[in-house]
């Protein structure tokens, strides 16, 4: 076999390996949409969860120098730097470590990289500290069930996306 054939069968191979990870996704069952297999979709998945509607959202008062770590891990995630947006929120959260939003933005960022169990426990962890109603607590059950559903615990992501149901709260009669 000449160069050039051995050259195309290593490059197929090449390209063929990382395409057979992401179809196994390391222990248990595959997950069963095309959306578990594709994390950034994921992420839009929980975003999306927490968008809000008529409900009331409180914003916590940030120190400015977290604000700055915030800015530079969000410019890191748009230009796909994962790893170096994950480093900034935990810098983030070394100044304020009882910040749910910034555990939950961790949470996501795991999920980017296949973390799955990371993701689960940074989201159930800020549930934990979090409001436990509204937008947050919606990203946060979204996050664990798309943890779970990609471990293959199908039933546990169920009992996950229960929860997302329970965060939602009516906003307060007006008259």
């Amino acid at each position: 076999m000449s160069k050039r054939g051995i050259g195309t069968i290593l490059a197929m191979a090449a390209l063929a390996l990382p395409l057979a990870a992401c179809q196994s996704g390391g222990s248990g069952p595959a997950p069963r949409t095309r959306a578990a297999l594709d994390p950034a979709a994921l992420v839009m998945q929980v975003r999306a969860a927490g968008e809000t509607g008529e409900e009331l959202e409180v914003q916590p008062l940030r120190d400015p120098q977290v604000e700055d770590l915030l800015q530079q891990a969000e410019a890191h995630e748009r230009a796909g730097r994962v790893r170096e947006a994950d480093h900034a929120l935990a810098q983030a959260l070394a100044i304020s470590p009882d910040a749910p939003d910034l555990l939950q933005w961790r949470a996501e960022l795991a999920l980017l990289g296949r973390q799955w169990d990371s993701a689960e426990q940074l989201a159930y962890r800020s549930w934990e500290i979090g409001p436990k109603v509204g937008g947050l607590c919606r990203r946060n059950w979204s996050a664990i069930a798309h943890a779970r559903d990609a471990r293959g615990q199908n039933e546990a992501a169920g009992r996950a996306r229960q929860q997302v149901e329970a965060c939602k709260v009516a906003p307060p009669v007006r008259m």
